[in-house]
């Protein structure tokens, strides 16, 4: 519960942000380091690499899974290194980065997840925090995306 009620300014901060002024591009020096960190972030999830994660996920993670199931960077850190949690496949079919405020920036899109259950095509919105000049993994919330309803006949 401390984890998220320290989440709730930074994503109140996302939205005011949001809502307040146009989203804008990172420049390009900061898109190469989040892509940098979500494929270190991706390759220690995919390899339940306890040292990675630890690295890559904020103190404050907040991670909301599909199912409506959370965590927080202890307990996923976990999840992922005792293999109870497992991702044979991360593929992006969109990812988009805005950056909010400074040192705070949006990735969103859509992710085919391969697990031990099947795969999961899902959307996605997540949150990077800049934290002492490194990019860390700070939010994520994620729900299965839909087929297009059928057409009215």
């Amino acid at each position: 519960m401390k984890s998220l009620l320290r989440l709730i300014p930074l994503v109140a901060l996302a939205v005011v942000s949001a809502v307040a002024a146009p989203s804008l591009q990172p420049d390009a020096s900061t898109l190469a380091a989040l892509e940098a960190a979500d494929a270190a972030r991706v390759a220690a999830i995919l390899a339940g690499d306890r040292a990675g994660l630890t690295a890559i996920f904020s103190d404050d993670l907040y991670f909301v899974h599909a199912s409506g199931k959370h965590d927080t960077k202890a307990s996923y850190t976990e999840a992922l290194a005792s293999k109870q949690t497992v991702y044979a496949k991360y593929t992006y079919k969109e990812r988009n980065f805005r950056q909010l405020a400074p040192g705070i920036v949006q990735m969103a899109g859509r992710i085919l997840l391969e697990t031990r259950g099947g795969e999961l095509d899902l959307n996605f919105l997540s949150l990077w925090r800049n934290e002492n000049g490194v990019w860390r993994f700070i939010a994520w919330q994620s729900s299965r995306n839909l087929p297009p309803a059928p057409a009215a006949k």
